[in-house]
Parts: C-alpha cells; sequence; structure tokens
C-alpha cells in the first residue's frame, strides 16, 4: 500500500498492510539534546521515526496580512515583541520553547478594535495561494499520499486575539459580538475553500482549536453550541459536500465534553489527546466508538521515564491500533527531557506491531 491507501484505510477502518505512522514532532530544544545523544548532526529525526508522508496544500485562511512582528524591548534577558496575532508578550532568553511567554497585552479588546480584523479577512487577498497555485493543483493529481486542507480556527483564533479571560467574559456580556466575529471569519475561510476546494481532491481538512485546560474545556458546550457550531456547521456542510469525510481537529487540554458538539457537525478526528489531561484513548474509543478517529495519545511523560513504562503504555493500545482509527503518536510535540535512546525504543516499539 502507499502512504494514501494506508492512510485512508486507517481512518475508514479498513484493511491495512500496517500501522499508518505520523508524529507532532519535537521541540527545537529536544533536537539540541538528541544531538547530544546520538542524533548525527548532518541527519533529521523524522529518518528514525518510519514515518508515512502527509501533505497540507499551501493555502492561507488566517489573518492576511498577519501583524508585524516586531521587538519592542529587548535585555540580556528577556524580549518583549509584538506576533503575528498582535499579542504583545515577553519571552525570557534563557528559557526557549516548550515554556510558554507571557502575555502583556491582547489586541481585540472590544467591538472597536474589530475593523482591524476584518480587514485582514478579506478573502482576496494574494497572500491566501501561492503564485503557482494551478500548477501546484496538477502535481497532486496522482498523488501516492493524504492531501489534506487547513480550515483554521473559529473560538481558538479569537481566544489568541482577546485572551482567555476577555472571552470568557464576553460569552456573557457580549455574545452577539462573538457570533458576528465567527461568522465574519466563516465567510473568509469558506469563501477561500471555495476556490482551494475547486480541482482538487481532498482526503481529510484540518481545523485548530486549544480550547481546554487540564480538566474542562475553556467554554461550555452549551455556548459553544450557541455561538460557534452554526458557523463550525457552514464550514463542514461545504467540506461534505466536496467529498471529504475525515475532518481532524487539533486541541490541548480536556476537550472530552465538547467531543459530542465535534461529532454532530462532522469532526471526527482528534488529537494530540493529551494523556496529563485525562484524555485516555482507550477509554474515550470504547465511549464514542468507532465514529470518533483519534491520533496521539502516548503519554510525553512516560517517553521521559523508564523503557519498561514505555512499553506497557504502548502495548496497552495495541488492541486500537489493531481496530483501526487510530494514529498512535506523542501526545503533544516532544519535550526535551525525552532521551533519544528512549524516542528510538518507542518508534522502534510501534514500527514492529504487525496487524496481519
Amino acid at each position: 500500500m502507499n502512504c494514501r491507501e494506508r492512510y485512508i484505510a486507517t481512518t475508514h477502518y479498513g484493511e491495512r498492510d500496517r500501522l499508518y505512522h505520523i508524529e507532532m514532532g519535537p521541540y527545537e530544544e529536544t533536537l539540541k539534546r538528541w544531538k547530544t545523544e546520538g542524533l548525527p548532526e548532518d541527519s533529521d529525526w523524522v529518518y528514525y521515526g518510519g514515518y508515512d508522508r502527509l501533505e497540507k496544500v499551501p493555502v492561507h485562511v488566517g489573518l492576511c496580512p498577519a501583524f508585524e512582528h516586531e521587538t519592542l524591548e529587548e535585555d540580556d534577558d528577556y524580549v518583549i515583541y509584538h506576533d503575528g496575532d498582535g499579542v504583545i508578550k515577553k519571552q525570557f532568553k534563557d528559557v526557549p520553547p516548550p515554556a510558554m511567554p507571557q502575555y502583556l497585552e491582547y489586541p481585540l479588546k472590544s467591538r472597536e478594535q474589530w475593523q482591524d480584523f476584518r480587514r485582514r479577512l478579506n478573502p482576496d487577498s494574494q497572500c491566501r495561494f501561492p503564485v503557482h497555485w494551478e500548477s501546484i493543483k496538477k502535481e497532486h493529481k496522482n498523488r501516492d499520499y493524504p492531501l489534506g486542507i487547513s480550515c483554521g480556527s473559529l473560538y481558538g483564533w479569537l481566544r489568541n486575539w482577546m485572551g482567555v479571560e476577555d472571552i470568557s467574559t464576553t460569552v456573557y456580556d457580549d455574545p452577539a459580538f462573538l457570533e458576528m466575529a465567527a461568522t465574519e471569519i466563516a465567510d473568509c475561510i469558506l469563501a477561500v475553500l471555495d476556490r482551494a476546494l475547486d480541482g482538487v481532491e481532498y482526503d481529510f481538512a484540518d481545523f485548530w482549536e486549544d480550547m481546554a485546560y487540564k480538566t474542562a474545556s475553556l467554554i461550555s458546550p452549551q455556548h459553544y453550541r450557541k455561538l460557534f457550531l452554526p458557523q463550525y456547521r457552514r464550514i463542514t456542510d461545504r467540506l461534505h459536500k466536496a467529498g471529504i469525510d475525515i475532518l481532524m481537529l487539533d486541541s490541548d487540554g480536556n476537550v472530552e465534553e465538547l467531543i459530542p458538539c465535534w461529532l454532530d457537525i462532522g469532526i471526527n478526528y482528534i488529537y494530540p489527546m493529551e494523556v496529563a489531561a485525562d484524555m485516555d484513548v482507550v477509554r474515550l474509543r470504547k465511549k464514542f466508538g468507532k465514529e470518533l478517529r483519534i491520533g496521539g495519545g502516548m503519554d510525553k511523560r512516560i517517553l521521559a521515564g523508564d523503557k519498561a513504562s514505555i512499553k506497557k503504555m504502548v502495548e496497552e493500545k495495541i488492541p486500537l491500533m489493531l481496530e483501526g482509527g487510530y494514529v498512535p503518536g506523542c501526545d503533544h510535540a516532544m519535550p526535551p527531557d525525552i532521551p533519544w535512546e528512549n524516542y528510538l525504543y518507542y518508534r522502534e516499539l510501534l514500527l514492529n506491531i504487525r496487524i496481519q
């Protein structure tokens, strides 16, 4: 089987020659560590993982143009900067990612600032498609790998622009504004999709939300259904009309109470399933059945531990792997406390699993 056939069989519970392999990957600091522990300087970690190919078209549905990235203040210890979302952040120089920066100020405080965002949601902006888009479409015609399209975010983007506190109070103080903003974001996404879906056969679409913390979602399912799901349904209906039936969504944290919302509108593949947030993939499959496809679910904390624990973790999920609808992987980007030796051992375990 080629990569595309394997991806389709995996996500549709079909017969496969082996597992489909994909991973979010390591942080930069993790790579620095691995290069001191055996990863050759002239190589790349992906060569050692046995990964399949997966591509997304270079189509941009977000802010266009983004806010200008600008350094506002800097000294020996930290840098304060203005990022592409317009957020002012403080990052200590000796604490690189995966450490989070300090968020100092958000650009979207109320309706008054929305006009600046509205102008950045023009679907006809030239930067949304590469110059040689028609040529790229032809290149994908006879591919042997799965191809998808990124469809952006509604709640997650607004949370980025407003901050958790302000979007949470706005749910109560001005829900009509959130409905309006979600509608206009969806209008932009749909207009871009109309062009992007023309003449290309996709295997999946991909959303990003990051809308939960350790124990629950950042917005109740009731408010999410009222304020955001109608616009999401417009997008998923368009994707379904184009024949795309695997709709993936990336959200950290415990999103269990939101999964029924997503399944109702056809978003049916959730990842990376953070174990520290009680996103147990075996339990979730039992609860939601085969309608839910799953990615990730391998505890990064265990990957930083001993090999016996890694082996136990992988073996516990073998029935899920054999069943299908599950692509095993680390439950987020791999942090720098994971040794290179552990990464190799973990990947070897997965690559040696036989499903026939």
